[in-house]
């Protein structure tokens, strides 16, 4: 099982000896996923907090135009999902597929809460990443009310430098807000 760059996240933020992480190890599970496969459609209640280890995830909804607009990418060592369909168990509201051929860990909410339980020090963890998740969210919803789409356009870039050349820019211009025509013109005029 591919855990090393989760153990890697974790102990960013707590400390694992090895039986604390052969146990996390017992509770996830490995699932690969084809380039374009869905995860999770609109209406899916989301069971598992879900980690990827390769390739690259979105989260997006559609509009009732049919226009996706893409809320997250998680390239390697990113999670992604839908938070309040998993913590309350209802319908989520939220697409997510893989941009790429992907490999992702799965944790399902009963374990997580067996974690917290059983591993204290894993409540403090995913408070850490609610935090900085809400405050990213923040952010995001402050740069897409008041930048232009250009900053938006230089935000993305700095948020995932590795991701800039190999999405397509139609996904590109569904995450900062605009028709992949608007971005193609902002990009080709001269500065």
């Amino acid at each position: 099982m591919s855990t090393g760059l989760l153990f890697q996240h974790i102990e960013k933020h707590i400390p694992l000896d090895a039986e604390e992480q052969a146990f996390v190890s017992s509770l996830l599970q490995v699932k690969k996923l084809k380039r374009k496969q869905v995860l999770y459609q609109e209406g899916d209640i989301h069971k598992y907090q879900v980690f990827v280890t390769a390739g690259c995830l979105r989260s997006y909804s559609i509009d009732h135009n049919g226009f996706e607009h893409i809320l997250q990418f998680a390239p390697p060592g990113w999670w992604i999902g839908d938070m309040r369909s998993f913590t309350t168990q209802t319908p989520g509201v939220l697409h997510i597929d893989a941009v790429d051929k992907s490999e992702i860990l799965l944790i399902a909410k009963a374990d997580v809460e067996r974690l917290y339980r059983q591993l204290p020090p894993f409540e403090r963890f995913f408070r850490i990443l609610a935090e900085n998740s809400i405050a990213t969210y923040q952010h995001r919803m402050i740069d897409s009310l008041s930048l232009s789409a250009m900053e938006r356009y230089d935000n993305f870039c700095r948020t995932y430098p590795s991701l800039i050349q190999c999405l397509p820019q139609k996904q590109v211009a569904a995450y900062i807000g605009v028709t992949p025509e608007f971005l193609s013109k902002m990009l080709n005029k001269p500065a």
